[in-house]
């Protein structure tokens, strides 16, 4: 069976291919070769079963009906349910029903990444010899491919950190991918005032491709919590497949069982998390901090804060407070900033959430300034 290359990184893949003869050395870039192919392989076919199929066939009906159905907090009821153990589970079962395959498709691109590209392909996918700037824009574009929410794109993100990639092109393409998502943005377009498209496109380039190169700095002098042996190490095919396999089953166990555990609280939860509307609506500028705040660490399925925010602009919110929901609500989630503290320093995730609460108000004062 042919070899694959893993675990490459640049600097002993130079140093590699000085010492092989001729023949070794084309046999060594045939398994990187075959290596980087595997993993874009997989990439391509589960993204288009997660996320591209499925978004192609949904852009149109929404444009036609200008509707993405119900808030997942309420339902069709008029505010979230009181806390309790039905309200968890039904939080749970909606939201897994709706992320699943998109959580799926982030396990496996991470295994592979993992398991089967070679880390000089990885760090030159994301520019990052380049500088800090060239591999944020980088990390940031790469994202818009995947349009997964945080948790989904966390086991990426994880690795590709993990693997060596700079903190700030993680951070970007961690955050870019609900943040810049292409669909999320026409869902949005087609079904609330061109005013929130507007919010989310300034706030989210100004987080994605700005505050991730200023978080980034408090990185420095640490390094990475677990770090992945990079040595010019090859392997069968067979031995690749079982570090995907084991790989695969690491993320599983590590991060699944407590993002469970978490979804199920903050959806138990939920109807103190979001008071009712007619309070929201009495509150002025309390209520934009509130949902800064709450819109941060609330964890939501791809575009759902778009029926959140439909759904509480019909029961009498004003646009200006409903401004701080368009960014906090998909960028980031307590769920999503647990699943990924083994490869930022705390103290990164911790201002990258402070960061995005203060965009969620910048969000609503441009609200302000627009309406």
């Amino acid at each position: 069976m042919k070899d694959i290359a893993v675990g490459i990184d640049a600097q002993d893949n130079g140093r590699l291919d000085q010492e092989l003869t001729p023949n070794s050395a084309a046999r060594h870039r045939r398994m990187v070769l075959v290596g980087t192919l595997a993993t874009a392989g997989i990439a391509i076919a589960v993204l288009l079963w997660a996320k591209w199929y499925p978004y192609a066939l949904k852009i149109p009906a929404v444009a036609d009906s200008h509707s993405l159905g119900n808030s997942v907090l309420s339902g069709k009821a008029s505010a979230p349910p009181a806390p309790s153990w039905n309200a968890a589970f039904e939080y749970s079962l909606g939201y897994v029903g709706s992320i699943w395959q998109a959580l799926v498709a982030g396990l496996l691109v991470a295994a592979a990444v993992e398991a089967f590209l070679p880390a000089r392909r990885l760090l030159a996918l994301f520019q990052a010899r380049r500088g800090p700037a060239a591999s944020t824009v980088c990390g940031g574009l790469l994202s818009m491919s995947s349009m997964m929410c945080t948790c989904c794109a966390a086991p990426v993100a994880l690795n590709v950190r993990r693997r060596g990639v700079p903190v700030s092109s993680a951070l970007a393409y961690w955050l870019g991918n609900p943040v810049l998502n292409p669909a999320a943005l026409a869902f949005m377009a087609f079904v609330l005032p061109w005013q929130f498209v507007a919010v989310r496109v300034g706030t989210g380039v100004l987080l994605v491709f700005g505050v991730t190169l200023l978080v980034s700095r408090l990185a420095k002098g640490t390094s990475v919590a677990e770090p992945v042996e990079q040595s010019a190490e090859t392997v069968t095919a067979v031995g690749a497949v079982r570090r995907f396999a084991k790989a695969l089953a690491r993320l599983s166990v590590r991060l699944l069982p407590e993002y469970a555990v978490v979804v199920m609280l903050l959806g138990a939860f939920r109807g103190w998390l979001f008071p009712e509307a007619g309070m929201l609506a009495s509150w002025g500028v309390l209520a934009a901090v509130l949902l800064a705040v709450v819109g941060t660490l609330f964890v939501i399925p791809t575009a759902a804060e778009i029926p959140i925010i439909g759904a509480l602009m019909a029961a009498g919110v004003g646009l200006v407070p409903l401004g701080a929901l368009v960014l906090t609500l998909p960028a980031l989630s307590l769920p999503s900033m647990l699943m990924v503290r083994g490869a930022f320093p705390g103290r990164v995730i911790a201002a990258t959430g402070a960061a995005v609460m203060g965009l969620g108000l910048v969000g609503a004062a441009a609200m302000a300034a627009l309406t």
